[in-house]
């Protein structure tokens, strides 16, 4: 039995004996989730008793991994936008282009991002690369800082060391020396940009919890909404509210749903009024066919030998499903006839993420079903990827004040300000194949060490 599955083994140890069985201080945890708005965070927050746990090799090699990659990504977005035919393979709208060509004023291609990685043991495989704030960078702190001081986890803490993996003092950071850069004030006003939900009156209690930790570093922020927004006199305002910073908490997409590019945020952008963090060149690294280029060994075949090795060991083969010829295992396929042929081992995905588009999972799918779906796909914007077989953990969780065990598979997100790693987010979500299921969100993490 590893050091990890016998921590785990304990902690359930623990939660069922004579002194916790009672739930009174899970419960006593719940209202202070309530108390600090954690609850409303735009990260769902999970009603799980137990963290998830990670040893510190685990960490170790999540952290080198996702550097390496970082780096090959920012390589294959430079190379992208120096040659046409590489950036017509990222499937970009007209308006995503244009913006992309537009000098953001720093040089980092991403100042935040995060990668939704799959890890068992000595293994991990990155899913999808996101730009923006990493999830529940704030409200994930929060949470493991009430767990931390739990009754139970200090008893826990008896024989094991545990690691916060928080990063909320990186993420400002690297705002700010992007803001350096960029030229302007030192101590710029801030604006969290985000889209409020439908049926939701105020913003949300993540982006709440960045402004607040702003505010008390000395940085005047605001959250604030793209139709709050307004451009005259070379200044961008949200009211009387004056921005420097923008910390875009929306994609280019979801943006250009609902506005077009003589919005007050794209002429203030163009003009270098305001600095927007991440830019919208960085939105290249968004779509999904980033994995296409970087498991594409023509593109890549140059870069750095530890790039390659992070790619090949980690990340799933993807191409953009086309009427094309393809490279699979030093084999050339058919790609349309290839996904007939080999549901069982593919996944059928829409290139922009947070689409309204289906994912279609081939395993799960029958013979006409995934003809329908690849038709679906040669028709819009999907890409195919080689399917990872998802790993389950047994988490217990507090369910109509009653302990459940429920098998969850967990989404490790790495948070990456500047390339760097700083702590990371674990995301559960309920194993048992029910798409309606409300059991996802955020579990606190900690990196789990000896005495």
């Amino acid at each position: 039995m590893t050091q990890l599955d016998e921590a785990i083994a304990r902690y359930h140890r623990l939660l069922e004996s004579d002194k916790f069985r009672d739930l009174g201080w899970a419960e006593a945890l719940e209202e202070e989730v309530r108390d600090r708005r954690l609850s409303g965070a735009s990260q769902s927050i999970l009603p799980v008793l137990r963290p998830h746990f990670i040893t510190r090799r685990q960490y170790a090699n999540l952290t080198r991994a996702s550097e390496s990659l970082l780096s090959a990504i920012d390589r294959v977005k430079t190379l992208a936008l120096s040659t046409p035919a590489l950036l017509s393979r990222m499937e970009l709208l007209p308006a995503e282009k244009m913006l992309a060509s537009v000098d953001p004023g720093y040089p980092f291609s991403a100042v935040t991002s995060r990668l939704d990685t799959q890890m068992d043991n000595g293994s991990l495989h990155f899913m999808q690369f996101n730009v923006g704030t990493p999830a529940g960078a704030a409200s994930g702190e929060a949470l493991a800082d009430l767990f931390y001081a739990s009754p139970l986890l200090k008893e826990f803490r008896k024989r094991y060391k545990l690691t916060k993996t928080g990063g909320v003092k990186q993420l400002l950071s690297a705002l700010l020396k992007a803001y350096k850069l960029f030229g302007k004030k030192r101590f710029p006003r801030i604006a969290i940009l985000e889209f409020r939900q439908q049926f939701r009156t105020g913003h949300s209690g993540e982006y709440m919890l960045l402004a607040e930790y702003f505010r008390r570093e000395g940085y005047p922020t605001e959250v604030v909404t793209p139709d709050q927004l307004e451009y005259r006199g070379g200044q961008l305002r949200s009211g009387d509210f004056a921005i420097d910073l923008v910390y875009r908490k929306l994609t280019v997409q979801e943006f250009l749903v609902r506005f077009d590019l003589t919005h007050p945020l794209v002429r203030a952008y163009k003009e270098g009024a305001v600095c927007v963090v991440n830019s919208f060149r960085a939105e290249l690294a968004h779509k999904k066919a980033i994995f296409d280029l970087l498991t594409d060994e023509t593109v890549t075949k140059k870069f750095p030998a530890a790039e390659r090795r992070a790619i090949r060991e980690h990340i799933p083969w993807t191409r953009v499903v086309s009427a094309a010829k393809t490279q699979y295992a030093g084999n050339e396929v058919d790609l349309p006839q290839f996904i007939l042929n080999n549901r069982e081992k593919l996944v059928l995905k829409p290139n922009d993420i947070g689409t309204d588009q289906h994912a279609y999972v081939g395993w799960e799918t029958d013979a006409t079903s995934w003809e329908r779906a690849l038709r679906t796909a040669m028709r819009n914007s999907y890409v195919v990827q080689e399917r990872v077989e998802p790993k389950t953990f047994p988490f217990p969780l507090l369910q109509f004040g009653s302990l459940e065990i429920r098998n969850m598979a967990v989404d490790v997100q790495p948070h990456i300000y500047l390339g760097k790693v700083h702590g990371c987010s674990s995301w559960l979500t309920e194993a048992s194949g029910n798409a309606f299921s409300t059991l996802t969100g955020l579990a606190p993490t900690f990196i789990l060490g000896s005495k």
